[in-house]
């Protein structure tokens, strides 16, 4: 996320080469096909929201990291990487560790609600667990609200790696990137989301494998790309980096448990068509996680060593890593391979969103306000299009307020989710009043200290994060109201409690 939000500052270097063009179109007619071919298989709000509980495991944990991954595997990563040597890392580790946590504390769990009350999304699963349309209301309202500045964020880097590909300016490639976003999502939902995210997927292992086989052997192996760096700067190869213990493990907490609250991610449990095949999805997300994290450490690695070298002068941004390597070194084909796995992911995210935002609107609000969700499919496609204008109209005009808004996302997901969600569903003594409190602690905290970050009132001591604070406040407050309104959690519906127990 940091890596994105850095890649708002200037335009990336200018791509527009005939084999990179013809990789672009290619990849962009691919995603067409796929769009055509789900829209003539949504035909309910179970199609469009959780396809139709039909995905397989193969699929789900390809499209979840897909998801997951957004343009940071491509651009941030190996930017932080050359610019924190390895303490980047543990921006990335603890992804794979929240893969498996996800799936055992959560999966199977959000499946089998899914199969007992029919239920369509993340704040539905919060209503049901506390019987509180509430808590179900608010944790609706926190998604929406972080959704259209984490969104905004994912489409102004998408707008800028479209203008690198076919030279059409920033502000066309904004609405180029999410037009044709909107165009699979629109029609197909999260059907055409998925199969485009599995393709998409398979698009960035294969870069991954590609661009780190090519950045190993031209740097010299592991060796050869080392020896410059450690003479330099040794401690840039430290456990640590240059990030120091605290903030390191900082970032390891926000981005593992932090994880645990995203509900573009979490969503897709919904979508497995059998839950026996969950004990798979660790590994296939670990396995392609760790192929991602090759790449990260060997182009960051690759490019510092070749500054240190004296071989390149240092970049001018971090996020400069990638695309430098791609035209100083990588041939012309793997180029355009590389930054349609950059497209690609950056889309898969914003196709995710879209999906779990549009179903706050037509589902979960209403809903929690006592009215009947909006019917068919009109509504959904509906939001989806309010949903895709506003975004890219917040990545048009807000300037360095999407930086603000995008950071505020992920902590609002983080802080707002994990305790009432996560933790609530592995606990019979949470209780609704401590789910409601939660999410109001985590909205709260978010707003107030990233504002005031953001206006430079405020600022925690180094290696300290918003997103850290707000979600062990939010934990915090979770278990103590919880505690103390203890009666309630005799409240939980009969079969709510039985798939707890599974």
């Amino acid at each position: 996320m940091t890596g994105l939000l850095a890649l708002q500052s200037a335009p990336l270097p200018r791509l527009a080469q005939p084999a990179i063009v013809a990789a672009g179109v290619t990849y962009f007619l691919g995603v067409a096909a796929i769009a055509l071919w789900a829209s003539r298989r949504t035909h309910t709000t179970a199609d469009f929201f959780v396809a139709g509980k039909g995905i397989g495991i193969w699929t789900l944990a390809l499209a979840s990291m897909s998801a997951t991954l957004s343009g940071f595997a491509f651009i941030g990563g190996p930017g932080l990487v050359y610019s924190l040597g390895l303490g980047a890392v543990f921006f990335v580790l603890p992804a794979s560790m929240s893969s498996s946590v996800a799936a055992w504390v959560l999966a199977k769990r959000l499946r089998l609600l899914a199969e007992v009350r029919g239920i369509l999304t993340v704040p539905d699963a919060i209503g049901a667990r506390y019987r509180s349309p509430a808590a179900q209301g608010l944790s609706a309202v926190a998604i929406l609200v972080a959704i259209v500045g984490y969104m905004a964020t994912n489409v102004l880097a998408l707008g800028l790696v479209v203008d690198a590909i076919f030279g059409i300016g920033l502000g066309w490639g904004i609405w180029v990137g999410a037009g044709v976003v909107l165009a699979y999502s629109a029609s197909g939902g999260i059907l055409a989301g998925v199969y485009t995210d599995l393709f998409q997927g398979a698009i960035m292992a294969l870069a991954s494998t590609l661009v780190f086989l090519y950045a190993l052997s031209s740097g010299g192996g592991f060796s050869g790309i080392t020896t410059p760096i450690l003479a330099a700067d040794p401690a840039f190869l430290s456990p640590w980096g240059t990030l120091g213990p605290l903030a390191a493990l900082s970032f390891f907490f926000v981005f593992g448990v932090g994880a645990l609250g995203q509900p573009h991610v979490i969503h897709k449990f919904y979508m497995l068509r059998d839950p026996a095949r969950l004990k798979w999805y660790p590994l296939l997300m670990t396995g392609a996680l760790c192929l991602t994290l090759l790449l990260l450490v060997s182009v960051g690695l690759t490019m510092r060593s070749e500054v240190a070298s004296g071989a390149i002068p240092a970049l001018v941004r971090p996020d400069d890593a990638m695309p430098r390597f791609l035209i100083l070194y990588a041939p012309t084909v793997l180029a355009g391979i590389a930054f349609a796995a950059v497209a690609a992911a950056i889309m898969s995210t914003v196709n995710s969103f879209l999906n779990v935002g549009a179903a706050a609107i037509v589902h979960d609000i209403p809903k929690a306000l006592g009215r009947a969700p909006t019917p068919a499919l009109r509504g959904a496609r509906v939001a989806t299009l309010v949903l895709s204008v506003l975004a890219g109209l917040v990545a048009q005009f807000s300037g360095m307020l999407v930086a603000f808004l995008g950071i505020f996302g992920w902590g609002l997901f983080a802080s707002t989710l994990v305790p009432a969600l996560a933790i609530g569903l592995n606990w019979a003594g949470a209780t609704r009043s401590g789910a409601v409190a939660s999410i109001v602690t985590g909205l709260a905290v978010t707003l107030v200290f990233e504002s005031l970050a953001y206006f430079r009132l405020y600022s925690f001591p180094t290696g300290v994060t918003v997103s850290g604070l707000s979600l062990v406040l939010s934990i915090l407050v979770f278990v103590v109201v919880s505690r103390l309104t203890a009666h309630q959690a005799r409240d939980i519906d009969a079969d709510v409690r039985l798939v707890m127990e599974v």
